[in-house]
């Protein structure tokens, strides 16, 4: 594959990556009852299924959504750096990309399964950490910080699907048209 060719698939990866999380930014004033609707878990997968070199699959998701976190952090709460617990979410985020690389065929329904199953670990993971002062201490606390978190991962959830059915379907369709983004794999079948 030609270094051209690599460069442009890359490109058009950031260049959706970045668009995508984007709208986490923009979306700052928006209600608080569409909290977790974002395109965290649709970037991850995104990113661990269509970057080649496994550690750019890594890489750009979790470098675009650190500065994005720090954009929000800064102009919603105007405060400089991350959030308690942040280390526990950049873990979930590290997760939800390596399911995506775990994506060999692209299809609706692998597309599906792995915007579900990547809210299911990230709430199972974050939830460990957060609210701990506002649930008693042990399983009991663990599983009231579970059920308060359904509404958001369920918004999250719907977040995955709708961004995932964005960049998925949106490169899927570009690929077809420009053959510059598609692998030498690709190309051979």
């Amino acid at each position: 594959m030609s270094l051209q060719k690599i460069n442009i698939r890359n490109s058009v990866l950031i260049l959706m990556i970045v668009l995508a999380t984007a709208t986490r930014v923009f979306s700052l004033g928006t209600i608080v009852s569409w909290a977790n609707f974002t395109p965290v878990g649709a970037v991850a997968l995104f990113g661990g299924a269509y970057f080649s070199d496994k550690w750019k699959a890594y890489l750009v998701p979790l470098t675009v959504l650190l500065m994005s976190d720090l954009l929000i952090n800064y102009f919603k709460y105007q405060h400089t750096g991350l959030y308690a617990n942040s280390v526990v979410v950049y873990i979930s985020f590290a997760a939800m990309v390596f399911i995506g690389t775990l994506i060999k065929k692209v299809n609706i329904t692998n597309i599906l399964l792995a915007s579900v199953g990547v809210v299911v670990l990230h709430w199972l993971i974050t939830d460990t950490t957060f609210n701990s002062t506002l649930y008693s201490p042990g399983l009991t606390g663990y599983a009231q910080s579970l059920r308060a978190a359904l509404p958001f991962e369920l918004k999250m959830i719907a977040g995955n699907v709708v961004f995932c059915a964005v960049l998925f379907g949106g490169f899927e369709l570009a690929k077809r048209k420009y053959t510059v983004l598609q692998t030498q794999r690709e190309l051979a079948v």
